[in-house]
């Protein structure tokens, strides 16, 4: 029996693939000989391989890949299946404003006459020219998100002062180096990421904090890195939180024990790498003679993902204690909004990651987009209301995507003021 969704996502496809050979045969319909069959055989081959990744990448993805080159292969095809996406869009969008009113218009005129011929002339034309469109963008995106496995491990510094009222002197010049969403899982790349880690070291920062996904599921995809992320360390200590990933919630386990033997493991393996792990508490920390509060969380959003943590229990006891900074670190944003600035305004800086900027958008002066940001408001950089700030770091890693466009991986450097 097919499952209904089974069925909308094979008409998905079907509709898909109608559209996008509707646009390659129209666009190069002035081709003839044998370039026209070359075009028709590379597109064929395209197209069958696009096909053949919808199969294969949830497949290996969900037991394991058979090699890093096979990785990578599925990836390229998936791009050109988006690439067909965005090219079946656009001759979707041509049909409803082109072919649509000339429907009308036709029913509508007197007597049942055929429309001139200049009129089917130019109808002709612009379907013509949105093919092309429709080839020329579905080939750019689908040439883009090849050259974006590139960019994987292409690590990108971004600096924020954060200027908050009636710091004390003491406190002011605080250096905080966050990254988050590491997925080490999906890492090839051993000297790539101990590179990422010697930029985050040559920063010197007073305070370094992870804010959740360590791994994609298991808690051995870490294994081969701890010895590079051992070398993070800082004067005031380098501090973690669990991400919706690392509980394992996305993996087929034998049995609930083994679950939960993961999650043990895992949380061993930040005491391991030297950095300290809060579970829905807070620490007091000192630089000079003033006090600040640092405190982490469960992985909690409000966008479906199961929340675990307990900013309540984490913030017990803390409002008897003299501190003149709150820091919360929170893997997914949507947090912010829904519990902290509900509940807690007394904290100045949430920390948080989860988004990864979709991995995909574009960031150019005067435009910041990514498609997360229809689900996510604040999805990534800094975000301030009233005297309390959010910060959403980019993400270290990739999980899905095995790249990144126009969204590079994050380290996030903060200066308070």
């Amino acid at each position: 029996m097919i499952s209904k969704q089974l069925l909308f996502f094979g008409l998905f496809v079907l509709a898909v693939e109608y559209y996008a050979f509707t646009a390659v045969k129209t666009a190069i319909k002035n081709i003839s000989g044998p370039w026209a069959w070359v075009f028709f055989g590379l597109y064929f081959v395209l197209a069958l391989g696009a096909l053949w990744s919808l199969f294969a990448f949830p497949h290996w993805a969900k037991t394991s890949w058979p090699s890093t080159s096979m990785k990578y292969i599925v990836n390229i095809f998936i791009g050109v299946f988006l690439g067909q996406v965005l090219m079946a869009v656009i001759m979707l969008v041509g049909d409803i404003l082109i072919a649509v009113p000339n429907l009308f218009k036709y029913l509508t005129s007197s007597g049942s006459a055929a429309p001139e011929a200049t009129s089917g002339e130019r109808f002709i034309s612009r379907f013509t020219f949105i093919a092309q469109t429709a080839l020329l963008f579905g080939g750019a995106l689908a040439g883009g998100l090849v050259y974006g496995m590139t960019n994987r491990y292409s690590y990108k510094i971004r600096r924020k002062t954060v200027s908050i009222d009636s710091l004390p002197e003491s406190l002011k010049g605080l250096k905080i180096a966050q990254i988050s969403d590491i997925h080490s899982g999906s890492f090839d790349d051993p000297e790539a990421v101990a590179e990422g880690v010697a930029t985050i070291m040559r920063e010197k920062p007073d305070l370094i904090l992870f804010t959740g996904d360590l791994v994609n599921d298991k808690a051995e995809e870490i294994k081969p890195y701890l010895n590079i992320f051992k070398k993070l360390e800082a004067p005031m200590g380098v501090y973690s939180i669990l991400g919706n990933h690392d509980y394992g919630d996305y993996h087929k386990w034998p049995s609930e024990e083994a679950k939960q033997a993961n999650l043990k493991q895992l949380k061993q393996q930040h005491a391991e790498m030297g950095w300290r792990l809060l579970l829905d508490e807070h620490l007091i920390l000192t630089k000079g003679d003033q006090k600040l509060a640092l405190i982490g969380v469960e992985n909690w959003g409000a966008k479906g993902f199961t929340q675990y943590g307990d900013l309540d229990r984490a913030m017990q006891g803390l409002e008897e204690s003299e501190v003149q900074l709150k820091i919360l670190m929170s893997h997914d944003p949507s947090h912010w909004e829904a519990q902290v600035r509900e509940k807690y305004r007394d904290i100045n800086l949430t920390l948080s990651g989860h988004t990864h900027g979709m991995q995909f958008g574009i960031e150019i002066p005067g435009l910041k987009w990514s498609p997360v940001q229809y689900m996510y408001k604040q999805w990534a950089g800094l975000y301030q209301q009233e005297n309390q700030y959010l910060y959403v770091n980019r993400g270290f890693g990739f999980i899905g995507y095995q790249g990144r466009l126009g969204i590079l991986p994050e380290i996030t450097i903060l200066e308070l003021a």
